[in-house]
């Protein structure tokens, strides 16, 4: 799993472009490391009020596909308790997240510390999410396709309906992100998440929606 798999270019990879070759990767350094700074405060604000009212670790890990299928380890701020059942198993999302976690998913803080991913260089600021690992075996040829760039904090799927879309639309969007990179549909993307997000709209906590994980849905 933690060989790096080397997926087909589509047309539009392999062309290549000024703003992909040259421009795309240190743009997301620049900002990231902009959006860090500026952030600061927030960042400070945040890990003391997860420390006290989740406990710790304050940052949630997790192991996600990257370029090429390459696994990296994502950064969270912590929006869930550990709160267990009587025979040790961790309880469902949906009771474990608290009110303060679901605020800080709503507001996307929480998916504030992926901006050290994106300056490390596992993420961009736009592309397609980086989704579970346990994911991999099950996507098709042409879905594949969305991990022959860089995944992002924000991406094509996230400003047209986020996690509320079905996978079907969801997976076009990322082809269709990754088949017309430029930097006008980036910025676009950023501007439009910048709205969403200030809006609080389209987000569903997981396990709650109408829309099951990638690998409950393939098993139907």
């Amino acid at each position: 799993m933690k060989t790096a798999t080397r997926l087909k270019s589509t047309p539009s990879l392999q062309q290549g472009g000024i703003y992909i070759r040259f421009f795309k990767r240190p743009l997301d350094i620049m900002l990231s490391i902009l959006g860090i700074i500026l952030l600061s405060p927030v960042f400070l604000v945040v890990s003391i009020l997860v420390r006290t009212k989740l406990g710790s670790p304050i940052l949630f890990r997790q192991e996600r596909p990257g370029l090429n299928e390459k696994i990296f380890t994502i950064y969270k701020f912590r929006t869930m308790t550990e709160e267990k059942d009587e025979d040790g198993e961790l309880l469902p999302d949906s009771i474990r997240l608290t009110k303060f976690g679901s605020f800080l998913r709503k507001s996307s803080i929480d998916e504030l510390p992926e901006l050290f991913n994106v300056l490390k260089g596992d993420m961009s600021l736009v592309g397609p999410r980086p989704l579970s690992v346990l994911y991999l075996p099950l996507y098709n040829e042409t879905e594949r396709l969305r991990h022959s760039v860089r995944p992002g904090l924000t991406g094509l799927s996230q400003v047209n309906g986020r996690n509320t879309i079905n996978w079907e639309e969801r997976f076009a969007f990322d082809v269709e992100y990754v088949n017309n990179i430029t930097f006008i549909n980036d910025m676009k993307i950023i501007l439009k998440t910048v709205l969403i997000v200030f809006k609080k709209e389209d987000v569903v906590v997981r396990g709650t929606g109408k829309v099951i994980d990638f690998d409950e849905y393939r098993k139907i």
